[in-house]
């Protein structure tokens, strides 16, 4: 999600009323801490509260194999008004796993416990400090030692994307194994991982009992998914209009985007332009779009969002960005 759901998309995210916090993208801690100018410009909502526009907390994401740095680092973050703090230990990236971060530690549990017991040590106990893990490198059953070196640690609650790091993002997912964690610690465990129906997330409550859900995805592909789920959890009561969804409704979700983009003082067309692209193409793979190869050649916003409603009314097609 790393590009997409930044500050804004975040702030959009929100404004719906169905997710109770958002984690930020990932902040990697290398050779030195990250300081709390790092965090200030990465994660604009620390100047604001610790919060989106439309209220909701931001949980701060570290990933680094160090334990001291990620310590200090957390500190920095608690210090600029992190309100949470997440240690991600399930991000499959080659490059991220080759420099000692992400899905590489869930070859060593005991560095697990060491990590987030060092960043749980080193901020204040009023500051929660939780972590994201996949089931396992290689094997489904790594889970139950990782997640519990992890509680141990000190962790206040656990996200587990129901894979391996060897599968990415490749099907199946085992949801009962996430269930099977749930029942054997005494923390909350959120689901996570292929959420992208309604009835994706009644099979996934299911099979692993859980009360508590990440989507970060499926709530793009589909825009009314964080919706419907929200209203069947009792988080807020929808109109059941509101889950019946336009594409003509892409054109003002979008433009609410860039009003949270010029809120946080970011004025660039072209990354605009870019997340867009990103947004659109997650919702042609999972969500139905049809109309992504006739955007997906525009070079400025204005052509973008002339050419969407031509191809919403049939005007435009992809043979027209070629020609």
């Amino acid at each position: 999600m790393e590009g997409i759901t930044d500050a804004p998309m975040r702030a959009l995210q929100g404004s719906t009323g169905a997710f109770t916090y958002a984690v930020s993208e990932f902040l990697r801690v290398s050779s030195d801490p990250l300081p709390s100018k790092v965090f200030l410009r990465d994660i604009p909502e620390l100047l604001h509260g610790g919060k989106t526009p439309t209220g909701v907390p931001v949980q701060i994401q570290l990933l680094g194999g160090d334990p001291d740095l990620m310590a200090q680092s957390a500190v920095a973050a608690c210090e600029s008004g992190a309100p949470a703090i997440d240690i991600n230990f399930g991000c499959p990236a080659k490059t991220v796993n080759r420099h000692d971060g992400g899905a590489s530690l869930l070859k060593h549990p005991f560095r697990i416990r060491e990590i987030v017991a060092a960043v749980r040590s080193a901020v204040p106990a009023s500051i929660p400090v939780s972590a994201k893990l996949r089931l396992g490198w290689d094997s489904i059953e790594s889970i139950h030692l990782n997640a519990a070196m992890a509680a141990e640690g000190g962790a206040a609650w656990l996200t587990i994307h129901a894979r391996t790091r060897v599968q990415g993002y490749l099907p199946p997912v085992f949801w009962p194994h996430v269930g099977q964690v749930k029942e054997d610690l005494r923390i909350p465990i959120i689901a996570n991982g292929d959420i992208w129906t309604f009835e994706d997330f009644l099979r996934c409550r299911e099979e692993t009992g859980c009360i508590h859900y990440m989507i970060g995805r499926g709530a793009l592909a589909n825009p009314v998914l964080s919706r419907q789920i929200a209203d069947e959890l009792g988080i807020r009561k929808s109109d059941r209009m509101s889950f019946v969804w336009s594409e003509e409704e892409w054109i003002p979700l979008l433009q609410r985007l860039i009003y949270f983009t010029d809120f946080y003082g970011n004025k660039v067309p072209l990354r605009n332009l870019l997340r867009f692209k990103q947004w659109l193409k997650l919702a042609k793979l999972h969500g139905g779009f049809e109309h992504f190869d006739a955007i997906k050649g525009t070079s400025n916003l204005v052509e973008f969002f002339d050419c969407l409603s031509s191809a919403l009314h049939g005007e435009c097609t992809a043979d027209r960005q070629i020609a």
